[in-house]
């Protein structure tokens, strides 16, 4: 199976569009304006030599490289040159596609040398889109997805059984598919930092740590074990969330209260295009300058009544430090899965 990730997708788009930024840095995010609060969506290879990454404030990223050129988030561009590339892969014969974002996808393949057609699969991107992309080549997911990196950019990686410890054995955990600072950091608890001790690691530890579900979870990965499938099945959201970045810090409470009233409204207006009620609220609060906290709850019962799930956000946003200013607020409603469908969580998400 393969993993095909588009490089630099958004800056890529918009060098497309703007071919004289071409070798130029460029950095996209929120309104394109660096005296806002916004943060990095994407940073071209070129504005990543000056440290710049997604999720940087832009205020920074315009410090880290002066010479950047800055552009707005345009999503209906990235959404249209997307289903272009997804189109690409489905049309080549004998390939499932399980699209993962804007910019990736596994395909399964039933190739004697999947090698030549990642090849293909690179070329015929390239040549209908002008986009290049990376692909990792693995026997599970997990070890496609993992295989890219090794790929990028614009080559083919492929990691297997045979391979897997030889490569990842002595990289830190941060370097598998699922596994973040927080995670990794709470492994290191344990002695536990490398891929290879994940792998062999005490499985009453790992429960002990994560719970009987996710603690063998864990492990399977350090192995670089998982599923075998390519999934095509449409994808299903398990939740919808929005948040906001204020330009003007939010101190009372009148404020804070009407600035959440907003964000369910808009949340629970996707839910109810969904048919499903909501099962879980996660809030999130970002204080000045920088540190976010977040405050979940399950609903039972589930409730699709907006009211209700107000009072709940409320009642969560009771919880934080009243004595510190918020920059950002975010509200995300959890809805059960439907029968039959596959869900658009992936390892690599928090779940906002």
């Amino acid at each position: 199976m393969l993993h095909v990730d588009l490089d630099q997708f958004i800056a890529a788009v918009e060098v497309l569009r703007h071919p004289e930024l071409a070798g130029r840095p460029v950095i996209v995010g929120g309104r394109g304006d660096p005296t806002e609060r916004a943060v990095v969506s994407t940073a071209s290879y070129e504005a990543r030599e000056f440290g710049v990454g997604s999720g940087m404030p832009l205020r920074l990223a315009a410090r880290k490289a002066p010479d950047a050129v800055i552009l707005p988030v345009d999503a209906p561009a990235y959404i249209a040159a997307s289903a272009e590339v997804m189109e690409t892969l489905r049309a080549h014969p004998g390939t499932v596609v399980q699209v993962l974002g804007w910019d990736e996808a596994f395909v399964g393949v039933d190739a004697a040398f999947p090698e030549a057609t990642a090849r293909d699969l690179q070329r015929a991107v390239l040549a209908r889109t002008g986009l290049h992309c990376s692909v990792g080549i693995g026997d599970t997911l997990l070890r496609a997805k993992v295989a890219t990196g090794f790929g990028k950019p614009g080559g083919v990686f492929r990691l297997t059984a045979a391979n897997w410890m030889t490569v990842m054995g002595e990289r830190p955990t941060t370097a598998l598919w699922g596994v973040g600072p927080r995670v990794a950091r709470r492994l290191a608890g344990h002695g536990i930092e490398t891929v290879a001790q994940l792998a062999d690691a005490d499985l009453d530890v790992l429960v002990g740590e994560f719970g009987p579900r996710m603690g063998p979870w864990y492990r399977q990965v350090g192995r670089g074990e998982g599923t075998r499938v390519v999934d095509d099945t449409p994808w299903v959201a398990r939740g919808h969330s929005r948040e906001t970045t204020y330009q003007q810090d939010l101190t009372e409470p009148a404020e804070i209260d009407a600035a959440l009233g907003d964000l369910v409204a808009h949340v629970m207006a996707d839910v109810a295009a969904e048919g499903r009620p909501v099962i879980g609220l996660t809030l999130k609060v970002r204080y000045v300058p920088f540190t976010t906290k977040t405050f979940s709850r399950r609903i039972a019962p589930p409730t699709a009544d907006p009211a209700e799930v107000l009072a709940h956000v409320l009642d969560l946003a009771a919880k934080r430090d009243a004595s510190r200013a918020v920059r950002l607020l975010g509200v995300r409603a959890e809805m059960p899965m439907p029968e039959e469908a596959r869900d658009g969580h992936t390892p690599t998400r928090s779940g906002w």
